[in-house]
């Protein structure tokens, strides 16, 4: 399976344990993005919408182009009521939009899948000018709460961590500060807060939503999910993310 569509094979499970995005990270980028009705834009890989409430919300045009046809279809199950909500299942790469411009173009922790050859040109090429390209992404911190859990999770990783292919080798190396190599202004980095807190069936179902712990093989993915069950259980049932929420905006030139 290409590994751009990993997330596919859990469409009800990604929906439920994967992390939304802070409230202050999406009031800071509708009003510097200048986002409503007016407004036309366009979702890379919105998964089942762990981004897309808030952007929809304004009341703008939204569409969104989904590669895995499972998450296209809670997509629609989802959202297919808003009048102003339209998505197409589609890879990004070699979707051809016509003449269609958009005043900003958006991922959460998708647009990294795609290599930045195709990535940076195309989302400028689609931009009308002056739009906006943004770029969010997670960073959940666990080691900070609780080290001597932190340093106990480490130790099941340690045996039970052998996925057939390391995260850094599932995809082309992405980096979101190469945007101005590709034609791109006004490179800007903002970082929001917030925190999750999971007991030990929700951790373990929460890791089993990250794409290399998914293709872990037998008999190591069965032990390593107990594994990080049963440590959570035996210290206090209880893993809190202090989760910084990173978004780079960038800006098409006039």
């Amino acid at each position: 399976m290409e590994f751009r569509k990993i997330f596919d094979t859990i469409p009800e499970r990604f929906d439920k344990f994967r992390p939304r995005y802070s409230a202050e990270l999406f009031e800071y980028l509708i009003k510097t993005a200048e986002i409503g009705p007016d407004k036309k834009v366009l979702e890379i890989g919105p998964g089942t919408g762990q981004a897309t409430d808030p952007i929809l919300n304004t009341g703008c045009d939204y569409n969104a182009i989904e590669l895995g046809e499972h998450l296209y279809a809670k997509m629609r199950e989802k959202y297919d009521s808003y009048p102003n909500f339209h998505i197409v299942n589609d890879d990004f790469i070699t979707h051809d939009f016509g003449d269609t411009k958009f005043d900003m173009i958006y991922s959460a922790a998708t647009i990294q899948w795609i290599p930045e050859r195709y990535a940076f040109p195309k989302t400028l090429e689609l931009l009308k000018p002056g739009g906006t390209l943004a770029m969010m992404y997670l960073i959940g911190d666990y080691k900070t709460p609780n080290e001597e859990l932190f340093e106990k999770i480490q130790k099941v990783y340690s045996e039970y961590y052998k996925p057939e292919r390391p995260y850094n080798e599932m995809k082309e190396p992405f980096d979101y500060r190469h945007a101005t190599d590709y034609g791109y202004v006004d490179l800007v980095r903002n970082d929001f807060h917030g925190v999750r807190v999971f007991n030990a069936d929700e951790y373990v179902s929460y890791c089993g939503t990250h794409s290399d712990h998914l293709v872990i093989p037998e008999p190591y993915k069965t032990k390593f999910f107990e594994g990080l069950r049963n440590t959570v259980l035996e210290n206090g049932n209880r893993v809190e993310y202090r989760d910084t929420y990173v978004l780079y905006t960038a800006r098409k030139n006039f």
